[in-house]
C-alpha cells in the first residue's frame, strides 16, 4: 500500500510540474519575442502604417517612393521610421481635421523648425565619411540644410544623378553655370563629370572643398600624366592647377584661364625674351611676338628632357 501511494505521489509531483512548465513557458516566448523587437523595430508596428494612411499616392504628400531607397528598407535594423525623422508629432498623427497641425519637425522649404535642427536629424544616422568635415565647412556655415540638395521622398535623389547633379548645384552656383557653356569645359552637360567628383559638398579638408587634400590632388585622381615627378619642374604647376586653369571652364583653349602668351606674362617679364619685329631686312630667327609660349615649350607642366638644359629653354620636348 505505501509503495502504491509513493508511486501516486510521484506522478502528481511530475503532474505539477509539466503544468507550471506550460504556464511559464507562454511568458517566456512572448519576453523573447519582445526583446527581438527591441532589437529589430518593425517600422509598420512602430507606427507608420497610421502615416501612409494618409500619405499615399493621392496624397500632396506622397511617401510610398521611399520604400525604394534605403530610408526603407524594412528588414534592415537601421532603416528610421516616419518619428525618427519629423518627431513624436502627436498632434499631427492623432488630428482628424483636414489641415491638421504640422508635425513635430519639418523639412520643406517653408519649415519653422531650425535648420540645424534638421540637419542633426541626418546626422544621427550620416556620420563619419564623407560628412565628417560637416561642422565649419561652407555649406554649414551658410545654413544650407541637407533637404536643400536632397530628396528624402523620392526613388529618384536629384543630386545623386549624374545627369541632374549639376542643376542641383547650379541653383545656387549661378557663375559656374554660366563657365560649362564655354568653349574649353569639362564635360559636365554630358554629365560624364559631375561636381561631385572634385567637390565634396558635405565639406573637406581641402580648398573649394575639393574631394583631395589640394587642388592638385584632386586634379591628379584624373590627370595622372601631369603628376610627375619631373626633373625640371615648373613652379605654378606644383603649386596649384587652379593658377592657370579654370576647372568650370574658359574661352581659351585647355581650360587655361587666358591665352598664351599673355598667361605666361603673368609670371614671364616679355623683356627678358626676344620678342622684337626686327629690323627692315629680316626678323629674328626666335621671333616670339603674338606668338604661343607652348609652340616651344610643349611640357609645361615638366619636363625630364635633359636637353632642357643644355638649350637654356626649359620644359621642351
Amino acid at each position: 500500500m505505501s509503495n502504491d501511494l509513493k508511486k501516486l505521489n510521484s506522478m502528481m509531483l511530475r503532474l505539477l510540474m509539466l503544468v507550471l512548465l506550460l504556464c511559464i513557458m507562454p511568458n517566456a516566448m512572448a519576453q523573447e519575442e519582445d526583446d527581438s523587437e527591441e532589437d529589430s523595430p518593425d517600422i509598420v508596428l512602430r507606427g507608420d502604417g497610421k502615416c501612409t494612411k494618409c500619405h499615399d499616392e493621392t496624397s500632396d504628400y506622397p511617401v510610398f517612393a521611399i520604400g525604394k531607397t534605403k530610408h526603407g528598407t524594412v528588414a534592415d535594423s537601421r532603416t528610421p521610421t516616419c518619428t525618427s525623422c519629423h518627431g513624436e508629432s502627436d498632434q499631427h498623427i492623432n488630428n482628424e481635421e483636414t489641415m491638421p497641425p504640422m508635425p513635430s519637425r519639418t523639412f520643406g522649404k517653408n519649415s519653422t523648425t531650425p535648420i540645424l535642427e534638421r540637419n542633426q536629424a541626418c546626422l544621427d544616422c550620416h556620420q563619419g565619411g564623407k560628412r565628417m568635415n560637416w561642422i565649419g565647412s561652407a555649406h554649414a556655415n551658410r545654413d544650407i540644410a541637407c533637404t536643400s540638395c536632397h530628396q528624402i521622398h523620392t526613388d529618384r535623389d536629384r543630386v545623386r544623378d549624374k545627369m541632374t547633379q549639376s542643376e542641383t548645384c547650379f541653383a545656387c552656383h549661378k557663375e559656374q553655370r554660366a563657365q560649362i557653356n564655354r568653349p574649353s569645359r569639362h564635360p559636365i552637360r554630358e554629365g560624364k563629370v559631375v561636381c561631385s567628383d572634385c567637390h565634396n559638398p558635405h565639406g573637406s579638408a581641402g580648398p573649394s572643398m575639393t574631394v583631395r587634400d589640394s587642388v592638385n590632388e584632386t586634379c591628379f585622381t584624373c590627370h595622372m600624366e601631369k603628376r610627375g615627378p619631373f626633373i625640371y619642374n615648373h613652379p605654378p604647376a606644383q603649386e596649384n592647377c587652379a593658377i592657370c586653369h579654370n576647372p568650370h571652364g574658359t574661352t581659351a583653349p585647355n581650360l587655361l584661364k587666358v591665352r598664351s602668351p599673355f598667361l605666361c606674362q603673368e609670371c614671364h617679364e616679355p623683356n627678358t625674351h626676344q620678342s622684337s619685329l626686327g629690323t627692315i631686312t629680316g626678323a629674328y630667327a626666335r621671333n616670339t611676338l603674338a606668338r604661343g609660349c607652348m609652340n616651344c615649350h610643349t611640357n609645361i607642366h615638366g619636363s625630364n628632357n635633359p636637353e632642357n638644359v643644355r638649350n637654356e629653354g626649359l620644359f621642351q620636348r
